[in-house]
């Protein structure tokens, strides 16, 4: 795609726009629950509208016909001439994919795709009051009056401009006595005057050049121009900046140790006053780098609505929480391993209308998403109402598919059997479907989670449904960690895996099933001397009589390290491992410690596949 114009225009719209697009998904899918909603109809007809202008005026003309297209339905829709139906929104939702793929294209400065011919068609037949509408129909009125193009020219443009930054008190008044539109006293115009302002760009039948201004003016307040609350600044930045408060946290961290040390008053009183410095600098950085987690749901009510239509079920979907923050890259990460729960809770959850009415059920089923923040972690939770699942059939499967011998899969506790689900070639389905059913997924989706230092957990109910929690840190950047030793070598346990620590007297471990383990209050941990995996020459070592015991957590999974130190609690900022470390099992970085020294931190489900 050529484009000659302001680069700065081009952002400009990329945001505005890009930020009208993901909105128009959930408002059309709940258009489709609630048809006679006449605030979501001008909604939505608003956004085709205000995409079509911004894509005129950069004479993207793919993306204007299709938007052009769009808003013509809305139009005949909002002035009650035809009814929402599920063929029309197929239609509809169909259209804003290849609007979605015509703004990445716009992003990416390619050339545009037109939308098929067949798809502008059935478009201009739903534009036509039902009463005229013709079976098949290819040809449409435009409802607005607006021409294809949707095009005004640099003159048109200034004159625009100038009228919107002069605030001429003539044209104000002209305006308002031609349109009867005065402006609002406030800084806000009303939906009315900024349809009129489009109408008079786009075209209502009206020349854009003599009444551009007029229509301008109505919206014009005084001639001061108000001043910038935001700043758009490139991700790049923010990752650099947040790089260096890490820096500046494990100097911190240098500093407290040697504070600690000293006996100079002043020096730990300084030291001190760059801790709390330090921890708010980081958490205002942090804060620059949040979004709400509804950059992801947002994109839920499509798939589920899609979904469930083909697998012809009914469904209704939930969502709380959707203004959580938490830090940009999570979001993004979180985003794939979301979509196949949501999209499994629709399959495998589930079942078919007739199934629940049977088993007294309504005929909807209803699937639950919600986002928290607890302390700093956010809590994910995907529920649903559906089938639930049956311990005894996943204790039959895992033996089957050789993951257990029946003397172990029959100790499993039902938790316990719900995460088998995770376990790589799982599955319930006996059905192969295109959605799920192959095996493969969840297993990816638990690893994804591990990869965010996160923890998955199932619960679940035969017959009455299932709930899938997901325990993710609110940062990547940095994280609390136990800081251990293993012979002379420090390492740090994200302390998210850590659940208590013992001394112990590990004269008095026991077998079970040939491995060593230790029973406290009851509760029997498996025991890994982790020493002897990470320390050379530490394998045939004589095991420790007394030693401390750091219980760490693996999903519903709990064991035991044991380990010859215990430093204390410290934040660390997570480096990258260097070529020859690289893929070294059971490491996910390495930091640089209080004391100076580079300690390595521990990937607590790496290391158990690994070695355990």
């Amino acid at each position: 795609m050529s484009f000659d114009g302001d680069e700065e225009i081009l952002q400009d719209f990329l945001v505005e726009a890009g930020e009208i697009l993901e909105k128009l998904s959930g408002q059309l899918v709940d258009l489709e629950q609630n048809p006679g909603d006449s605030n979501l109809l001008n909604a939505i007809f608003r956004g085709f509208h205000t995409v079509k202008g911004g894509a005129g005026f950069l004479q993207l003309e793919a993306l204007v016909n299709c938007c052009h297209a769009a808003e013509n339905v809305f139009d005949t829709l909002r002035n009650h001439k035809r009814r929402v139906d599920a063929e029309l929104m197929d239609v509809v939702l169909e259209t804003l994919d290849y609007v979605n793929v015509m703004f990445d294209q716009v992003r990416n400065k390619e050339e545009l795709t037109f939308a098929p011919p067949e798809l502008i068609r059935a478009l201009d037949g739903f534009a036509l009051p039902a009463s005229q509408a013709p079976a098949g129909s290819t040809d449409s009125e435009t409802p607005s009056g607006a021409d294809e193009h949707g095009d005004i020219t640099d003159d048109e443009f200034e004159q625009l401009l100038s009228a919107l930054d002069d605030g001429d008190a003539s044209a104000q008044s002209s305006s308002t006595a031609s349109q009867d539109t005065p402006a609002s006293a406030s800084n806000e115009i009303t939906d009315d005057e900024f349809e009129a302002l489009l109408d008079n760009l786009h075209g209502k039948g009206k020349s854009p050049t003599k009444d551009a201004g007029a229509a301008a003016a109505t919206p014009a307040r005084d001639s001061t121009p108000a001043a910038e609350t935001t700043v758009r600044v490139d991700t790049k930045r923010l990752d650099d900046i947040m790089n260096m408060v890490g820096e500046l946290v494990l100097v911190r961290n240098r500093l407290q140790r040697l504070g600690s040390d000293s006996e100079d008053e002043h020096m730990q009183k300084a030291v001190s006053n760059l801790d709390v410095v330090t921890t708010d600098l980081q958490a205002a950085v942090m804060q620059t780098r949040m979004q709400p987690i509804k950059k992801v749901f947002g994109r839920f009510p499509r798939v589920v609505r899609d979904l469930a239509r083909s697998l012809k079920k009914e469904i209704n979907l939930k969502m709380y929480g959707e203004d959580t923050d938490l830090d940009k890259n999570l979001v993004e990460a979180l985003s794939d391993p979301l979509v196949h729960l949501v999209r499994n809770s629709v399959d495998h959850g589930i079942e078919a209308p007739d199934v629940r009415e049977k088993a007294g059920k309504p005929r909807v089923g209803l699937i639950t998403l919600s986002a928290q923040q607890e302390g700093d972690h956010i809590l994910l939770v995907i529920e649903d109402d559906g089938a639930g699942m049956d311990p005894e059939i996943l204790r039959r499967k895992a033996v089957g598919k050789g993951i257990y011998d029946k003397e172990a899969a029959d100790r499993l506790t039902k938790t316990e059997c719900y995460n088998l689900i995770f376990a790589a070639g799982f599955s319930t389905k006996e059905q192969i479907s295109d959605v799920s059913g192959r095996g493969v997924g969840m297993d990816v989706v638990k690893t994804k989670i591990g990869q965010l230092n996160g923890m998955i957990n199932v619960e679940s109910e035969l017959g009455k449904g299932s709930r899938i929690v997901i325990k993710v840190p609110l940062t990547l950047a940095i994280m609390p960690t136990l800081m251990i030793k293993l012979a002379d070598q420090s390492f740090a346990l994200p302390l998210v895996n850590v659940v208590e620590i013992f001394h112990l007297d590990l004269s008095k471990k026991n077998i079970v099933d040939g491995r060593e383990c230790i029973v406290v209050r009851d509760k029997v941990f498996p025991l890994f001397h982790i020493k002897r995996w990470l320390i050379k020459g530490a394998a045939g070592s004589p095991p420790p009589t007394n030693g401390h015991v750091v219980i760490v957590a693996m999903g519903t999974k709990r064991v035991g390290f044991v380990v010859d130190q215990l430093v204390g609690q410290e934040e660390v900022v997570i480096k990258p491992l260097g070529r020859a470390l690289q893929g070294t099992p059971g490491m996910a970085g390495a930091t640089i410690t209080g004391d100076g020294r580079i300690a390595l931190i521990i990937d607590v489900p790496s290391l158990l596949q690994h070695y355990g």
